[in-house]
């Protein structure tokens, strides 16, 4: 599960913009935006596959992720990754979907960020909500990658009013905007958000952060 967002998030971020600032502040805000999907993933995708399976059969692929979960917390990396595709192959629904993002994180930290979340985020059989998930996901980790160009182009469809990513969507793209140095772009992007008042708590709150630093 999430933890709660810090107050003091961006606290640390200096003025400058330079590059490992912003490395620093995608670490810890990853730690965060990882948690808080996949969170909403197990609750959405776990409530699906209550409704096809029963009890028995959830029991067990609540027991294997939660092995497969320590597996991962104990940097067993390789033998979690093959547990969670085993999950992805043959779990109820919800934990099959848990799995493969599961098994993305772990391939994007092995060092493949551009191929982790690419067969979810083109897989038609996957719903559109966790196919953009995925897209929000893969550009997040590409971001200090040589294609980190291209993602605002990946991620500006997301931006519609009607898509449930659409607030993580603009964030990403104001923060490509202001490591590009295109400040203005960036600003009125997060005035936006700031002053958006369906948007996350936590995302105002960052676009505000960042107003400051960028100089409104």
């Amino acid at each position: 599960m999430a933890d709660p967002v810090q107050d003091s998030l961006f606290r640390e971020i200096e003025e400058d913009l330079r590059q490992e600032h912003w490395a620093k502040l995608w670490k810890r805000y990853g730690n965060y935006a990882v948690g808080a999907v996949l969170a909403l993933v197990l609750s959405v995708a776990g409530y699906q596959g209550w409704r096809v399976y029963d009890i028995a059969t959830r029991q067990s692929d609540g027991e294997r992720f939660a092995a497969a979960l320590k597996l991962a917390d104990d940097k067993q990396t390789q033998a979690a990754a093959e547990a969670f595709a085993g999950l992805a192959a043959d779990a109820t629904a919800g934990y099959a979907l848990l799995a493969r993002f599961q098994e993305a994180a772990l391939l994007a930290k092995r060092g493949d960020p551009a191929a982790a979340y690419a067969e979810l985020a083109q897989d038609p059989g996957v719903d559109a909500v966790y196919r953009d998930l995925a897209v929000i996901l893969g550009a997040f980790n590409e971001m200090n990658g040589p294609g980190a160009g291209d993602l605002s182009a990946r991620l500006a469809p997301l931006t519609a009013d009607g898509n449930p990513w659409h607030h993580s969507a603009k964030e990403l793209i104001a923060v490509l905007a202001a490591r590009a140095g295109d400040r203005t772009k960036a600003r009125a992007l997060f005035t936006d958000l700031a002053a958006d008042a369906t948007a996350p708590q936590g995302i105002r709150a960052r676009a505000s952060e960042m107003l400051a630093i960028l100089g409104q």
